[in-house]
């Protein structure tokens, strides 16, 4: 019971705003380090020069490089999200066995080539059988 008793309110709130304070340094640090790592921009030499800048003055290093590259930052983080959706789209059409269109669009196609004779009026019958399963 001591303890609890030398410990306030005061020193509580404190301790949470330190904890969550360094959290959110840690958070930056990763978020830093991971752009410096994806930027196609930057040269070798350009992501080991500021490696060592916010190795060696974290704070200072930190607060620059957002500052100097923050717009870069939200340009690869736009550009990595549209890559993930596209990537996400593409595993889901092929896994779920069309190429973005569907029956309609292959008996369309179909037709077309039927049309202008490419494929025989028998061809045209057993592809559009096999395009509604």
């Amino acid at each position: 019971m001591p303890v609890a008793a030398e410990w306030g309110t005061g020193q509580v709130f404190l301790s949470f705003l330190w904890f969550f304070l360094f959290f959110i340094w840690i958070w930056l640090l990763i978020v830093v380090f991971s752009d410096i790592f994806r930027s196609h921009d930057l040269s070798g030499w350009a992501k080991a020069l500021w490696i060592i800048f916010v190795v060696i003055l974290p704070y200072l290093g930190v607060f620059v490089y957002l500052i100097a590259r923050g717009r870069h930052m939200q340009e690869h983080a736009v550009a990595d999200a549209k890559q993930r959706d596209s990537d996400f789209r593409q595993y889901v059409q092929s896994a779920a066995g069309t190429s973005g269109g569907g029956a309609a669009d292959e008996i369309t196609r179909l037709a077309d080539l039927r049309d202008k004779g490419v494929i025989s009026d028998a061809e045209f019958q057993q592809a559009k059988a096999k395009a509604l399963g």
